[in-house]
């Protein structure tokens, strides 16, 4: 019999993480232009829907069924054959599998929206379908495996509490590659067209990301406790630095920066927060602000458009929490953790595989999206023509409008 505890703990959870796939359509809608609001935002909503239906059909299959110590599971589980509402998921024996199932389901929805931030703009709707199936079944669905379902990265030891690997430096990295194949856009935007979209956005993520981090656990334990604090820990620490920082080096606090250094310290902890102690936490928010504001930077001297700023923030964000992982996990924290990280008292073996993994998952999530979108314009056009820019996407491609135009009197 299930624990019923941990069961609800984990319903709730869930419904957080699917919380925060709408929390990223407003954040990133907010930071758009009026003519382009929709058009972001449906991209978020798409993968809400078109996810679900992969991941019930293929998805939880390929990731968690067969192929121990591989790259991708196998279709035994396919549609969730051989499953009903009283199987037991094996994995801690506490909770019904369909509650994993839908937990994990809702990663899955929210990892590609991550990346559509770098393009706004500039990539038109049937292409951007393509990709999302495509990014799906060929990068995430095998990471997953590799990582979380018995695969090739769990077998060398690899740990990745809550994404690191597996959402943040993927979605960051095929974010850059996504930028250099559709440059930049010809219509430049003069900035966030609303920053309480914003804010609303972000505080949707925060609240969520208590349960993308906590809930990863599974269970009800001290270790759900500690994942909980950590992520605020850090999301907190990153806010106010990356608030100084602004404030430091641009003249005056600015919102939007507190808003971007949480979302830092959130995707930087992800992967470290059931590993490491709170006083760790404090110090990955601090480095997580440091490092993304720099990377924002070079991407702005370096002319990268990266829009939204996916790759500074969850990139950068998601491969310094991965080693800082492996500089600071502690089995005083999770006894899951064998051996210890660099600093404290593992030696270097942890410590070089977790930076060989990000960088490697990095750089295959690199080349395939760059080829994988260079491939899909053979079927259908990738970017969007100046015309349609300067019409905006919202109506050039939806056909539809968030805002009624003002008549001047």
């Amino acid at each position: 019999m299930y624990d019923t505890g941990s069961t609800g703990f984990m319903l709730i959870a869930a419904s957080l993480v699917m919380l925060m796939t709408p929390g990223l359509a407003f954040f990133y809608g907010g930071l758009v232009g009026r003519k382009n609001v929709l058009a972001i935002m449906i991209q978020s909503f798409v993968s809400l829907g078109w996810t679900t239906v992969l991941w019930f059909i293929v998805g939880y299959s390929l990731c968690f069924s067969g192929g121990e110590g591989g790259i991708i599971g196998n279709l035994n589980m396919a549609f969730l054959s051989g499953t009903n509402l009283n199987t037991i998921f094996t994995g801690n024996h506490q909770i019904p599998l369909y509650v994993f199932v839908a937990y994990q389901m809702m990663f899955a929805i929210i990892t590609p929206a991550l990346i559509t931030g770098a393009f706004t703009n500039r990539v038109r709707f049937p292409a951007y379908f393509l990709f999302l199936t495509a990014w799906l079944l060929f990068v995430y669905f095998p990471l997953v495996h590799m990582v979380w379902g018995g695969g090739l990265l769990a077998k060398w030891g690899v740990l990745d509490f809550a994404g690191g690997i597996v959402v943040h430096a993927s979605a960051g990295m095929a974010a850059i590659a996504s930028v250099f194949y559709v440059g930049r856009r010809k219509v430049v935007e003069r900035g966030p067209h609303s920053l309480p979209l914003v804010a609303l956005g972000t505080g949707l993520l925060w609240f969520g990301w208590y349960g993308f981090n906590a809930g990863s656990e599974l269970r009800v334990d001290s270790i759900t406790v500690a994942a909980f604090l950590n992520t605020d820990i850090a999301a907190s620490f990153a806010a106010i630095t990356w608030l100084f920082l602004s404030w430091i080096i641009e003249g005056k606090p600015k919102l939007l920066g507190l808003l971007t250094g949480s979302v830092a310290g959130l995707a930087t902890i992800t992967p470290a927060a059931g590993f490491v102690t709170l006083r760790v936490a404090a110090l990955i928010g601090i480095a997580a602000s440091s490092l993304c504001y720099l990377a924002v930077y070079l991407k702005n001297k370096m002319n990268w458009d990266d829009a939204l700023d996916v790759w500074g923030v969850h990139g950068v964000g998601g491969i310094l929490g991965v080693i800082m992982l492996g500089l600071f996990a502690t089995s005083e924290v999770n006894p899951i953790v064998i051996t210890n990280g660099l600093l404290t008292g593992g030696g270097s073996s942890f410590f070089v595989k977790e930076v060989i993994s990000v960088f490697a998952v990095g750089a295959y999530c690199f080349i395939f999206t760059y080829v994988m979108l260079w491939l899909i314009n053979f079927i259908t056009p990738v970017k969007v023509t100046e015309s349609e820019e300067v019409e905006g996407l919202d109506m050039a491609q939806l056909g539809e409008i968030a805002y009624e135009e003002i008549e001047q009197i």
